[in-house]
């Protein structure tokens, strides 16, 4: 077809991924650097290594490789420097870009390295409506909109803003013909965008779109959950993850013990462990007797010293030190890094020896120091914890979990969010095996209000955000043993 009829040549250019450094080494060899990836080319040439630093510097068509490698090492080189472009892209070491005439249209931005790392190349068919898929997640970066799947490694930029427009036409359902007459473009440059759009997985077929809603594997998943999964894990993307320190020259690391006003301090009695320990239960025994109570003895109920000592048990805070600039501690539970950024904070209705309240746990010090009286927001989240838990009654006192989550995201990068739920988890156990030993009423909850706890607590949710909550209280005679099997 002429240009007439189809309108400006659609062009590619390429240019050396974002996260990627090109090092050179002393006896004149080049290297690709990704954080822990490296691709070494030895002795490359004039022509490969101007492309090279062509790549590194910006946008690079196939024209202008062409031009370069010619100007400097003849036609008979084109070839080589063109081999060395395919491989690169193969391997995910360079971004593409789909321009029509001098118009950018979108990026091609891959997030795994390596043979195999790039979705596999899916064309579109001719009068199909596309839709856009669940699993896409829309971000501005870089002053532009990001596309990206949960189910690719592939990432599109919107280059051109009107781009965006055709991704909000394919909530409904978009074809060739709507891409290029939203996007003013020929049909040849409308189907190479939906091409690209279609192997990226931000657009899918209706079937595909069906089975992302009603069937399995897909249908499980929520768009949330996958994308949290999919981050948190490496593999599948070579995007940071892990003790990267990636906020350690911005902000100063916050200290292990979380401080309240000490003048109004309760201070606990400290148990005696070895006399503890003598009186527990066996292990193994603990361990089988492990259940979920759903009752508490109004009767005869928690108090203060059973508190103390379930706290002590749970979670006291030893200083350890410091660890890459950062002070670290140790519990009864291991914690990621020995960051230790949970804090629990008890909400007390029912505790002999307490006032009703929120408290805060000081676990280095071992004391409670309240933080709010009681009002209608502890209601809210005494309310919802009681219908959580299944429970006849109120419970005598919800453990909110929190965590300090600048003091782990100081750290750790991409997985920080997954590792405070991991964390959470650990301590939520040791509390089960802790008050099955003393032979108290423990329930862990799949959810807590923590819109109330915040309300209550006056902390900002995304400073310290409330992430687990556990039910404490003084066992009915026969009620620890076998009650629900959870």
């Amino acid at each position: 077809m002429s240009g007439a009829l189809t309108g400006p040549p659609v062009q590619e250019l390429y240019r050396l991924r974002r996260d990627a450094e090109l090092r050179h080494g002393e006896d004149g060899s080049l290297s690709l650097r990704q954080t822990r990836f490296q691709l070494a080319l030895e002795q490359p040439g004039m022509g490969r290594r101007a492309l090279l630093l062509r790549l590194a510097a910006g946008w690079v068509s196939d024209v202008e490789v062409g031009r370069l490698v010619m100007g400097l090492e003849g036609e008979n080189r084109v070839l080589p420097a063109q081999l060395l472009l395919r491989r690169l892209v193969a391997h995910s070491w360079l971004d593409r870009r789909v321009q029509v005439g001098d118009r950018p249209l979108l990026d091609l931005l891959p997030t795994g390295l390596g043979r195999g790392s790039l979705p596999e190349t899916r064309t579109h068919t001719p009068d199909v409506s596309y839709r856009l898929s669940r699993f896409v997640a829309l971000r501005p970066e870089r002053d532009r909109l990001v596309a990206a799947s949960s189910l690719s490694t592939l990432t599109v930029g919107c280059v051109d803003a009107v781009l965006a427009a055709v991704l909000a036409a394919a909530a409904r359902g978009v074809g060739v013909e709507a891409v290029a007459r939203t996007l003013a473009v020929g049909p040849e440059a409308a189907a190479r965008v939906l091409d690209e759009l279609v192997t990226a997985r931000i657009l899918v077929t209706g079937a595909e779109h069906e089975a992302e809603h009603e069937q399995a594997p897909l249908a499980y998943w929520s768009p949330e959950e996958l994308r949290l999964h999919q981050r948190s894990r490496a593999g599948w993307h070579v995007l940071p993850v892990g003790g990267t320190y990636r906020l350690r020259d911005r902000f100063p690391p916050q200290p292990l013990r979380r401080r309240y006003d000490g003048d109004r301090a309760i201070e606990l009695p400290l148990p005696d462990l070895a006399t503890v320990v003598k009186a527990d239960p066996p292990f193994g025994q603990v361990v089988a007797d492990r259940r979920s109570v759903r009752e508490h003895d109004d009767a005869d109920p928690l108090t203060r010293e059973r508190l103390a000592e379930f706290l002590y048990r749970s979670q006291h805070t030893t200083v350890a030190g410091e660890a890459g600039g950062q002070e670290v501690g140790h519990r009864p539970y291991p914690g990621g890094g020995g960051v230790y950024e949970l804090e629990i904070y008890p909400l007390v209705a029912r505790c002999s020896g307490l006032d009703r309240g929120l408290y805060h746990y000081d676990p280095v010090e071992h004391r409670l120091e309240p933080v709010a009286g009681w009002g209608p927001a502890a209601d809210r989240l005494l309310g919802y914890a009681r219908a959580a838990g299944a429970m006849p009654r109120l419970p005598q006192t919800v453990l909110v979990v929190t965590a300090r989550v600048q003091r782990l995201m100081w750290k750790y990068e991409g997985m920080s969010y997954a590792m405070i739920l991991k964390d959470a988890g650990v301590l939520t156990h040791q509390m089960y095996l802790v008050a099955t030993a003393m032979g108290l009423a423990p329930c862990a909850l799949g959810a807590g209000d923590s819109h109330a706890f915040a309300e209550l607590s006056g902390i900002d949710p995304l400073v310290e955000p409330s992430v687990a909550d556990f039910l404490l209280g003084a066992a009915r005679a026969g009620s620890v043993r076998g009650v629900d099997g959870s």
